[in-house]
């Protein structure tokens, strides 16, 4: 599969798990969990591939990643799709997991493309000092990132709302992944200071992604 060109073997062998996880714990809404997964990675191989030589040319071009990314990225919606599982024992809305699992992979999708696409920008801005820096430094922004993480978000609440026709699937998807890409480079900020590692970073992101979609459900 073209997406795991961006990833070693043992990236490859974490998705393939992770996939199987997804299947097990999915029960009744399993192909949702795992097509939008694979959403993510078809659309993250494509963006990461996109412009390949300029990005080594810059030096900021990440190469294949391996099964820390793929855990890193992963385990917000692996987790989500348990509680999913759960959810008759733990007396839990399988509406509200549902809702949070695409925001979740709303999110790491639009991280994957703000960081992908935004370095080609050269220049961006760093969040709180608006001191400018080189692409590609954590915590940085710039206008094309923005616009390009929103397009990643878009794409997966597109894909829900493909799957299930919820027109509020596809925009509180689309919201949240986007928030959650923005919190991602707030954490970012930090990471440059050496508060935390990338891999908490993605988990931060999904996680507040699904956090902001189950919050807005309840009001």
């Amino acid at each position: 599969m073209t997406s795991f060109l961006t990833l070693d073997k043992e990236g490859v062998l974490s998705a393939v798990i992770l996939g199987i996880l997804l299947v097990i714990f999915g029960g009744n809404f399993w192909w949702f969990f795992l097509i939008l997964m694979l959403c993510f990675l078809v659309v993250s191989a494509l963006v990461t591939a996109f412009k390949k030589k300029q990005k080594i040319a810059y030096g900021i071009y990440e190469g294949t990643r391996g099964w820390k990314n793929v855990a890193a990225n992963g385990i917000v919606p692996l987790i989500l799709a348990l509680l999913y599982s759960l959810r008759g024992y733990l007396g839990l809305n399988p509406t509200l997991l549902i809702f949070a699992f695409s925001a979740s992979v709303a999110a790491i999708t639009a991280d994957k493309f703000s960081s992908e696409l935004g370095v080609l920008q050269k220049k961006a801005i760093m969040l709180f000092t608006m001191r400018k820096v080189n692409a590609g430094t954590s915590g940085a922004v710039s206008m094309l990132g923005f616009v390009a993480g929103f397009i990643g978000a878009l794409i997966i609440g597109i894909a829900a709302f493909a799957l299930t026709g919820s027109i509020a699937l596809l925009i509180l998807s689309t919201v949240s992944g986007f928030f959650g890409d923005i919190i991602d480079s707030v954490f970012g900020y930090y990471e440059e200071k050496g508060i935390g590692y990338k891999y908490t970073t993605n988990i931060l992101c999904a996680a507040s992604a699904a956090i902001l979609t189950m919050i807005l459900l309840l009001l």
